[in-house]
């Protein structure tokens, strides 16, 4: 009898060309011999034609159409009677297959909670990795206050009928604990975020992006940016080092953020928009110093970041600001961790790791912790667990 895994993912595969943590999950299920199909179940602002596909790496994308296109209807997503109907489909699928499969419900952030209760799943799996309620921007408003609510209750959901639960960070697990219950928290395990390591070996540099003739330091960004990071921090490092270089790499998921493109005017700051997730190892290439630059706040203080690792498995030195799940990671020449927004301390610690970018020490132990974070063997200990814990119901 083979497994059957259903991941419930917050957009469709492609969505902004980035690849998180749950596509990495879907591709190592896939790759499982006692995997049958997975299935890539996720929300979508506008019709879907066809509503079920399958991806060019064989996972199954079925999607579930939005309210509507607006995203003030995504409250949909997290409330029963707006996805009833249009979950039917699946379930008419895989109860067709019940016989003769094992099903496994992965659900990576709390949308569609009443999928766990309409079929009699061999196993339900919180793959927790955002606070999710929280703003992502850290302001408050009504809107945000009624998002957290719904979000808050459906995620409430899903962690009680969950018989497994894996957060990214501690704070993650602190949270899901006391929503759970401390005689529970046998079912809930922290697994921070990995890296595919060998994707970042190579030492090909992207072309035709840095300006020509630089040879100033380059501070780099990578990956989608968000309003959960600090724009104005950034602004004032760009007044001052006007001879280093700061690089974006990624789609923005600011809405045209007013800060965001207030710090694009600055002649030294440099956007390349979204680029292939194959094409990433190159513009890392061009980095002298990998920058996460987080704004403090309450969803930030939850958040592993999945670019720490990436930068030291490309071999660069990062500095990160506002993310205290990384705090137990500095370590001179390899990551400068900051709980402040100081310019001139954010300035300090770029030019420490900017100083020991090429000491082949240093970039040992980057490579090193970075490759003691592999993807494959974070998702084989969590599966492992997930049969364990099946065999000793």
């Amino acid at each position: 009898m083979k497994n059957i895994h259903i991941i419930v993912a917050t957009g469709v595969w492609e969505q902004d060309r980035l690849r998180y943590r749950r596509h990495r999950l879907a591709e190592f299920l896939q790759n499982e011999s006692d995997t049958q199909e997975v299935i890539w179940l996720c929300p979508a602002p506008r019709r879907v034609d066809p509503p079920r596909s399958r991806l060019a790496n064989g996972i199954s994308q079925w999607t579930v159409q939005d309210l509507f296109p607006h995203r003030a209807f995504r409250f949909g997503r997290y409330v029963d009677i707006f996805h009833r109907r249009r979950l039917r489909p699946l379930l008419s699928y895989i109860r067709a297959r019940a016989a003769h499969h094992r099903f496994y419900l992965w659900f990576t952030f709390p949308g569609f909670p009443l999928l766990g209760d309409l079929f009699p799943w061999t196993r339900v799996i919180y793959d927790c990795s955002d606070l999710w309620a929280s703003p992502i921007s850290g302001r408050p408003s009504a809107a945000a206050h009624f998002r957290q609510y719904v979000i808050a209750k459906a995620e409430q959901r899903i962690i009680d009928r969950a018989g497994i639960i894996f957060c990214t960070s501690d704070y993650l697990h602190d949270q899901v604990v006391k929503k759970l219950g401390a005689e529970k928290t046998k079912r809930v395990f922290t697994f921070e975020n990995g890296v595919e390591f060998d994707r970042f070996s190579g030492r090909t540099q992207a072309a035709d992006v840095l300006p020509e003739n630089f040879g100033g330091t380059v501070l780099g960004y990578i990956g989608g940016i968000k309003p959960k990071l600090d724009f104005n921090l950034i602004e004032q490092v760009a007044e001052k080092k006007s001879g280093w270089l700061f690089l974006f790499v990624g789609p923005d998921g600011t809405g045209r953020n007013r800060e965001f493109q207030q710090l694009l005017m600055k002649k030294n700051v440099l956007w390349t928009g979204s680029v292939s997730p194959e094409d990433i190892s190159q513009y890392m290439n061009l980095v002298d110093v990998g920058i996460m630059p987080y704004k403090l706040s309450p969803y930030n203080e939850a958040v592993f970041p999945l670019k720490l690792f990436e930068f030291l498995a490309a071999g660069k030195p990062a500095v990160g600001v506002h993310l205290p799940s990384t705090k137990k990671y500095a370590e001179e020449g390899v990551y400068a961790y900051l709980d402040n927004s100081d310019p001139g301390s954010f300035i300090r610690a770029c030019e420490q790791m900017a100083g020991s970018k090429n000491q082949e020490a240093a970039i040992n132990r980057r490579l090193a912790l970075a490759k003691s974070r592999n993807w494959h063997d974070i998702f084989q200990h969590m599966t492992d667990l997930v049969i364990n814990h099946e065999k000793s119901k």
